[in-house]
């Protein structure tokens, strides 16, 4: 098992992967149409893409959108169905959260909804705190803000 950053051969895991989740808790969005017809804008304007690849296939990925100033957005955390419960996810954070690190940033946030409870769960284990609740101007799937400092 090993985590992979800015695969191209991955781009189209990315987006099945995120879409296949968004589809199951909720209904996709314009921004994920846009994000879909090119996943590749996330390198392009300095962030990241990971992918865990697992027996040669990916099973999960998400990724740190370059905001600027040293800040990222940690989006699009998907695992595969079949594959969570299995750590999957906490390895993608450690890869994320090494990154930043790595690479000086400030701080990180991210978007998500009260409702998908292992996946907050999550982010509090990784020290990200709860900044704001409510409606979201972009994707009315989130509901909650949560952010922490890197260095």
């Amino acid at each position: 098992m090993e985590v992979l950053e800015n695969k191209k051969e991955h781009l189209d895991d990315f987006i099945r992967l995120n879409e296949e989740w968004i589809s199951i808790y909720f209904e996709l969005e314009d921004a994920d149409r846009a994000l879909a017809e090119n996943p590749y804008q996330i390198i392009e304007k300095g962030g990241y893409i990971f992918s865990l690849v697992s027996e040669g296939k990916v099973v999960g990925v998400c990724a740190l959108f370059n905001e600027g100033n040293g800040v990222f957005e940690l989006a699009r955390m998907a695992v595969s169905p079949q594959s969570q419960g299995g750590g999957f996810g906490n390895q993608l954070m450690q890869a994320c959260l090494s990154k930043l690190v790595t690479i000086g940033a400030q701080k990180v946030y991210l978007l998500s909804n009260t409702k998908l409870e292992a996946a907050i769960a999550l982010y509090k284990k990784h020290g990200f705190k709860t900044v704001s609740l409510g409606p979201h101007p972009v994707y009315s799937r989130a509901n909650i803000v949560m952010e922490r400092r890197v260095s």
